[in-house]
């Protein structure tokens, strides 16, 4: 019988496998799992937008660390901590608004334990007020309490509404239009829209004031020296004041100087900003009540369109004052469609039928990552690294549909410019036959009825 001899390297390299083989389904099970936590492409930095810290992140694992192994064994990239949850307040925990409720229902409900906060005459005869709830009932059962009341039934919770965008990205200068120079005309370019000042002078008619609804506005920043530009702040005495970021980069993607670093569309016509927003820690809201005293400030002031960039919510009493300002005083309501991501369910105010809402695309057409879809959606706009106007001085790069929607409030402020009689559906129906078509054929739920056009607004 022979016998088989193994060669020394060949008893070597045994060996060696042997001796590191229970090591072996570790280091690939360790290489499966960096591989698969690297799955949110989250190359080259922060791009995400504010929604981001209130989702839970592919890099969480429910498995241990093992970066306390100090063996020579096999090296692996050190595991990122995973990223604490943050979910911001959707409500005030212990308040309800009620719009028109009756003189003898808030005796009663003041008789079980409410107390009167606050009241906001909206008209001559219509009244909002702010509820602090009984101590001993939960937020839902004190709605259903104020709801059973016969002059109260869509009394809701004063929700919280944010501004919708990312941190900003760097935009590079670009020159894609002949007659317009600089970073902000890939935007306009897209839409048609003419440089100024030759469109103040292709659309005849009075100017009419634009109303917006946002965080405060610097209105010493140079983008708004000559402007026509009207800052109303101070939502709430109990909280530190909004900041002057998100409502000063809107303000200025209307109404920025012609010659400064941020050209706005229509810089000719008035803009009221109304600032509802305040500060609550490191979270930038507004609830309903500063809401609706905001909207009804702006129709007081006689506004023919307002820019609403901020989402939450449904809310029965915000959507029964847009109702009114719509159909009865013929304001033309433009809102962001939210940036919660395209499977979230609608945001609102966009999300209302009397409410035009607006996503974002880049500069090749394509649907904005988070953009917000669905059967609501009416219009498309460039909302991805629009150069507009930074808080204190100069410009920058912005994106999410917050910075879409000022886009078709321009062109609303146009449209009524020339036909100050169009009706809120009217003005729609300009628009949408006026679209460009840049999703599947025909009204899609991705882009609405298509990519803002500016062609012909004026006539």
């Amino acid at each position: 019988m022979k016998t088989r001899l193994i060669s020394p390297g060949l008893q070597v390299l045994m060996l060696a496998l042997l001796l590191n083989f229970p090591a072996l389904p570790g280091a690939w099970l360790g290489f499966a799992g960096i591989a698969m936590a690297d799955d949110d492409d989250d190359r080259g930095g922060d791009d995400d937008d504010d929604d981001d810290n209130r989702r839970s992140s592919p890099r969480s694992s429910g498995g241990g660390d093992d970066d306390d192994d100090d063996s020579p064994r096999r090296a692996s990239p050190r595991r990122q901590p995973a990223p604490v949850i943050v979910r911001l307040p959707t409500r005030v925990p212990d308040e309800i608004v009620a719009l028109d409720l009756s003189a003898p229902d808030l005796a009663l409900l003041i008789e079980d334990g409410f107390a009167l906060l606050e009241e906001q005459a909206l008209g001559q005869e219509s009244i909002l007020r702010r509820l602090r709830i009984p101590k001993d009932l939960a937020l839902p059962e004190a709605r259903a309490v104020v709801r059973a009341l016969e002059s109260a039934p869509d009394a809701d919770f004063n929700h919280y509404y944010r501004a919708e965008e990312e941190p900003a990205l760097v935009a590079e200068p670009a020159r894609e239009a002949p007659l317009c120079e600089g970073p902000h005309c890939p935007a306009l370019t897209q839409i048609d829209w003419p440089v100024a000042p030759s469109l103040q002078t292709q659309c005849a008619g009075i100017p009419v004031t634009i109303g917006m609804i946002d965080t405060g506005v610097n209105p010493d920043h140079a983008a708004f020296d000559g402007v026509k530009l009207e800052v109303i702040g101070g939502a709430h005495a109990d909280f530190d004041a909004s900041r002057e970021v998100h409502g000063t980069a809107v303000a200025a993607v209307l109404a920025g100087r012609p010659d400064s670093r941020s050209p706005g569309l229509v810089p000719w016509m008035p803009l009221l900003a109304v600032d509802v927003f305040h500060l609550d820690g490191g979270d930038e809201r507004a609830d309903v009540m500063a809401l609706v005293k905001g909207l009804k400030t702006l129709a007081d002031r006689g506004v023919a369109v307002i820019n609403l960039s901020l989402a939450g919510p449904p809310n029965a009493v915000l959507e029964e004052t847009l109702q009114r300002l719509s159909k009865e005083m013929g304001i033309v309501l433009v809102a962001a469609a939210g940036n919660a991501g395209p499977r979230a369910r609608p945001r609102y105010p966009a999300g209302y039928d009397t409410v035009i809402a607006v996503t974002a695309v880049d500069r090749s057409g394509r649907i904005y990552r988070r953009a917000v879809g669905g059967p609501h959606i009416d219009l498309a706009a460039p909302g991805v690294d629009i150069w507009t106007a930074a808080s204190v001085s100069g410009a920058r790069g912005k994106t999410g549909t917050s910075f879409a929607a000022p886009y078709v409030t321009a062109a609303v402020a146009l449209i009524l410019q020339a036909n100050p009689a169009l009706t809120p559906d009217e003005v729609m129906a300009l628009l949408a036959s006026s679209a460009k078509d840049i999703g599947d054929e025909g009204y899609d739920p991705v882009f609405g009825h298509g990519m803002l056009q500016a062609t012909n607004l004026c006539r």
